[in-house]
């Protein structure tokens, strides 16, 4: 295994280009799929701004392949700062009437954001291919590589105390692959190191480098603007994605799904 680098700078990222969805009617699902499996985002368009949008895209893009959709969720944002590069995975469970129901799901292989209320000023969108950003890692930074890839982590170790969130911590690895064989790439601010894992000096080290590194790609990726009621189609084992910061009001909807690839 590669050794730390001494340095308190990262090295240089790996050289890639950003993603920029195309935009496709949302009654084009053939052409949304095909879009979706080249790049691993793409934006519908002509949806009206309601929350039962989410779920009639959701049916078109996927169709049979769908598997569970979670409680869509409304995100608001105030005279906000920038949203780092991330993909959207949590475990979230709730007690309704003494049932156990689930909200989130650390699998979620897919993501839709729809935009609800556009910013005064700032708040564009920006995304990149995280297979890339893993591959390139084997030229620049292969001590990144072999911690994405070698070391188990706590994935919400940090958010220990959300109610909600199970006890159990969720032990995995930033990059996994699921039964079906997708590359499955995690981008979380909940990793934390195990529970007395002897290599926990390292591993706070190393989710540092890669927070590091990830946040330099940020301000050379190409921006994209979403319009009221956009709805932005993520693969979410794939793509992270980020937003600049903002003026005034800004408001998304989210919607977390399964389909039958899921890990």
């Amino acid at each position: 295994m590669h050794s730390l680098s001494r340095s308190t700078q990262p090295p240089a990222p790996p050289a890639l280009a950003g993603v920029v969805p195309d935009r496709v009617s949302g009654e084009r699902e053939q052409e949304a799929r095909a879009l979706l499996s080249r790049d691993g985002a793409v934006v519908l368009t002509g949806y009206e701004n309601t929350p039962d949008a989410l779920v009639v895209a959701a049916a078109r893009v996927f169709g049979s392949r769908l598997r569970e959709l979670y409680p869509h969720r409304v995100r608001t944002s105030r005279e906000a700062g920038p949203v780092h590069l991330h993909a959207d995975s949590l475990d979230l469970v709730v007690d309704v009437g003494g049932v156990p129901s689930r909200r989130r799901h650390p699998d979620e292989d897919h993501v839709l954001i729809q935009y609800v209320r556009p910013a005064r000023s700032g708040g564009d969108s920006f995304a990149v291919d995280a297979y890339g950003f893993v591959d390139g890692l084997a030229s620049t930074d292969p001590a990144l590589l072999d911690f994405l890839t070698g070391a188990d982590v706590d994935l919400y170790g940090k958010w220990a105390g959300l109610r909600g969130l199970p006890s159990t911590p969720r032990v995995a690895r930033h990059v996994e692959y699921a039964r079906t064989g997708r590359r499955v790439v995690r981008r979380t601010d909940g990793a934390a190191p195990l529970h007395r894992d002897p290599d926990t000096d390292r591993v706070r080290a190393m989710l540092a480098r890669f927070d590091e590194t990830v946040h330099a790609l940020e301000p050379v990726l190409p921006r994209f603007r979403l319009v009221e009621g956009d709805i932005l189609v993520l693969d979410n084992y794939r793509c992270w994605h980020g937003r600049d910061a903002h003026t005034g009001e800004r408001a998304v909807r989210i919607l977390t799904l399964r389909t039958a690839d899921a890990r």
